[in-house]
């Protein structure tokens, strides 16, 4: 912008005009080569390098050279080369306009490299662009191939593609209409290949020419840039001491490094090309692991544990292996990658090396147009079906087989905390540390595993607004302002037209039979409610109660446990459509469900029990319909007292207490011993603060590393069971009991399902409808009842919520029948989600 450019003469008497930094210009520098006078752009300079450079040089803006290039003089004999660099933010793509004359045609590639944010150079010579190319290595040429009395085309690919770093360029000549078609109907004489020579026919117009140069960076270039990092891929996995092998999806081996060879025996000569299956087996490993193994991975899924390999030798070695699936184009396995190092147990120990990046080495690998599906990860793949998440079908080898691959979920589970990494790099170095050191790691991990360590780091859900919004507002608890917001503690008791027997002789017969199913999963909560005029909870907790023992261990009476029932239930709101007294009785019918499971009652005592039935009793009473967030956003007196954290979570613990101990008629607390009280209340508020979703990750977490991990890594022993009775695991297992419970309904049968994903729909369309109101910030934008999609919001809760914490639970209580629905529900929302439905049921046929 008024500054004089400086000059540079290069060795071959290349002239380089450089304007100042600062100047505004899209050419930024001009070279004119060796050779006589010529006047360029407003820009004259004497071109023999004998004679003396001027000492004031004009330089012309681009607009201006667009307005008087008709009127420039051109020299022939000169050889001039105009080099213009755009200075921009995506300056990683550089472009070399081969034109030896200035026309529309080059401007609109001039123009198109500047709005694309490339470098851009131009070359007016074929020597003259051999030279800028060797100097600045363009990933993309254009050559204009209009003209021959100047240059062919295909004679300037053959100069560049003769050197060294054409490798990685892409070559594009720009023909008129009638060359191209006489091109493409010529076979007489040899032409070079289209990855040599790219074609595209003459068009000035800009947007033209910035989407073919798109079209090429996002293509071509990408995929160079990929390739020109391969070197650098292998030699880190060629130095890495982890053993590495990758194969293609029909487990043909492609590569392994210099470790696997070390570590097995083979040279690489001897493997690449063969499939696994022509390698030795151990007889070691238990004879349906490939079967487990094969079912994981196919799925897409991550596997990692260990297993025994076969040496060259005949030796087996015990190895922790761990295969990822590499996801291609069309969603399909393009390559497994195992990353393998010697177990422990191996006399000969190997210590640990770095990780080296799988993900970063498989998609080196593939070609540009592929890309992995570990971004988000969908947990109820398309290939799924309901027998895979449960039993496997009636192929299954066995209902083992089904454990061990519920075991190989959670090892490929994505909710992992920082905490959890340093756990398992403990739990790696523990393997080869001395007797005191591994003695004094297991105190660490006590203490690690018993802190609150364990929040996760969330991914971001940028392309999923359902997904957004229900974490938001499930996880999040909103601080606006204040409003007249006021929730009433209890509510009316005579809404009922039904009466409440005095014991369970009294039920009514109609009822009665209904209860006679209620230890089954599929029990119909909702024939329940309608029998008893939306009083489900007293009757089906008189019958629960019972079959457990409760009045006898809180040494009550009937009469004293069935006024608590009438008067927890009728401190349930019933014009809430969700969080209703219904939802109490489904929870206390689930969590009564999986304290029946065997492996539940095992780890469990009495108080364990009790506890946890009242919990699920009591774990919503009061609920005003609205999230936490809400009321935080509202200001209401709940936020305040509880100051705005865990507010609905605390004032359900306190109410139950508080109404509890109100009336000795209903005080089921007051005949037992005050240290077994405070035990049990203790249990009970810890469980009901774990319904709160902010800590969701965190307990699931925890679960994991502590009772799924240490249980799939020992066999069933006593010590297994050691590991679940610790009061610490105890713990862990009651609120990962009563938070499956709450949120089970996907899990149920698809009728009561449906019915369920309808009712928490309509309490979030209200809420959204409040908050419209009031002027307050809304919570959940997409759960607005005039554009919802309800078949997106159950998919997203799901994939976020519900997946893993139901893969660990399975894992743990054994639950074939909870993950057939699950997985029968999901394809249910799926398939209405893909033809674009957005209500609970299909249109009715047209």
């Amino acid at each position: 912008m008024g500054c004089a450019p400086s000059i540079h003469v290069s060795q071959s008497g290349v002239i380089y005009c450089r304007d100042s930094d600062e100047s505004n210009s899209p050419h930024q520098t001009t070279t004119i080569s060796q050779g006589t006078a010529a006047t360029l752009h407003g820009l004259f300079i004497k071109t023999d390098a004998a004679e003396t450079i001027p000492s004031v040089i004009t330089y012309q803006s681009r607009h201006s050279r667009n307005n008087s290039y008709r009127d420039r003089r051109e020299n022939s004999g000169a050889h001039i080369r105009i080099e213009a660099e755009t200075q921009t933010s995506h300056a990683s793509v550089k472009v070399l306009l081969v034109f030896a004359k200035e026309d529309s045609q080059s401007d609109a590639f001039w123009w198109a490299c500047d709005r694309a944010g490339f470098r851009c150079n131009i070359a007016r010579t074929p020597e003259s662009a051999v030279e800028c190319f060797l100097d600045k290595h363009h990933e993309i040429i254009v050559i204009d191939g209009r003209h021959p009395l100047y240059f062919e085309a295909e004679a300037v690919c053959r100069l560049i593609r003769a050197t060294k770093p054409s490798e990685n360029t892409v070559i594009l000549a720009v023909q008129n209409f009638v060359f191209f078609l006489l091109h493409l109907a010529s076979f007489s004489k040899p032409h070079l290949t289209w990855f040599d020579l790219q074609r595209f026919v003459e068009n000035s117009s800009v947007s033209a020419c910035y989407n073919e140069l798109v079209q090429i960076e996002h293509g071509e270039v990408r995929c160079q840039f990929k390739l020109r990092a391969c070197n650098s891929v292998f030699t880190a996995l060629d130095h890495c001491q982890e053993a590495v092998e990758i194969t293609s999806e029909d487990h043909v081996i492609q590569y392994v490094n210099p470790a696997f060879e070390q570590m097995m025996g083979y040279h690489k000569g001897e493997l690449i090309g063969k499939e696994l299956t022509e390698l030795p087996k151990s007889d070691k490993n238990r004879a349906d692991l490939l079967d487990t193994i094969n079912t994981c991975i196919k799925k897409g899924k991550e596997w990692q544990g260990i297993y025994y390999a076969r040496k060259k030798s005949g030796d087996s070695i015990q190895q922790h292996v761990k295969i990822t699936p590499v996801i291609g184009q069309g969603g399909k396995i393009r390559h497994y990658v195992a990353i393998k190092r010697p177990h422990a147990d191996n006399n000969n120990q190997v210590g640990l090396a770095p990780r080296v990046n799988t993900l970063s080495v498989c998609y080196l690998l593939l070609p540009s147009t592929e890309c992995f599906s570990l971004r988000h990860r969908d947990r109820r793949k398309d290939s799924m079906d309901a027998r895979s998440l449960s039993s496997r079908g009636s192929d299954a080898p066995s209902l083992q087989n089904r454990r061990y691959s519920s075991v190989a979920r959670i090892h490929s589970m994505t909710i992992e905390a920082p905490i959890t990494k340093v756990i398992n790099i403990i739990n790696a170095a523990q393997e080869s540390s001395p007797v005191t050191v591994a003695e004094a790691l297991d105190r660490v991990l006590e203490i690690l595993r018993t802190t609150e360590l364990y929040s996760p780091q969330l991914a971001s859900k940028e392309d999923d607004p359902h997904t957004n919004d229900l974490v938001g507002g499930l996880m999040n608890d909103g601080l606006r302002r204040l409003s007249e917001n006021e929730y009433v503690f209890c509510k009316n008791m005579s809404q009922s037209q039904l009466s409440i027997p005095i014991t369970l002789n009294d039920v009514p017969p109609s009822i009665a039979e209904m209860l006679n199913d209620e230890e089954c999963w599929d029990f119909n909560i909702l024939e329940l409610e309608a029998a008893t005029h939306k009083r489900p909870l007293t009757y089906l907790g008189l019958k629960v109660f019972a079959s457990f023992g409760i009045c006898e261990f809180l040494n009550c009476t009937e009469a004293t446990l069935r006024s608590w029932l009438q008067l927890i239930e009728a401190s349930y709101h019933s014009s809430n459509s969700y969080h209703n007294s219904t939802h109490a009785a489904d929870v206390l019918h689930a969590t009564a469900y999986f304290l029946r499971t065997e492996r539940v009652k095992s780890s469990l005592d009495q108080l364990d029990e009790v506890a946890a039935l009242i919990a699920a009793t009591v774990h919503d009473v009061d609920h005003p319909g609205r999230t936490n967030s809400f009321l935080c956003n509202a200001g209401s007196e709940l936020a305040i007292l509880y100051n705005d954290t865990a507010v609905l979570e605390s004032h359900h613990a306190a109410l139950a207490f508080q109404l509890t101990g109100r009336d000795g008629k209903s005080n089921i607390f007051k005949n037992i011993e005050r240290n077994q009280f405070r035990t049990l209340r203790q249990a009970v508020i810890d469980m009901v603060l774990a319904t709160e979703m902010t800590r969701h990750f965190e307990h699931v977490n925890k679960f994991v590393n502590s009772i799924n991990k240490p249980m799939a890594a020992l066999e069933e022993s006593s010590t297994n069971a050691n590991i679940r009775n610790s009061p610490e695991n105890r713990l862990l297992i009651k609120r990962m009991l009563i938070k499956c419970a709450d949120v089970s309904n996907p899990c149920r049968p698809l009728e009561l399902c449906i019915e369920w994903a309808g009712r928490i729909s309509e309490e979030y369309f209200a809420q959204t409808d409040e908050e419209k109101r009031q002027g307050l910030p809304v919570v959940m934008p997409v759960f607005d009842r005039n554009t919802c999609s309800i078949p997106k919001s159950q998919l997203s809760f799901i994939d976020y919520f519900i997946s893993d914490m139901f893969d660990a639970w399975d894992a743990f209580a054994n639950l074939p029948g909870l993950m057939e629905h699950l997985s029968e529900n999901y394809n249910y929302w799926k398939g209405l989600d893909e033809v674009k439905c957005k209500s609970l049921r299909p249109p009715p046929p047209s």
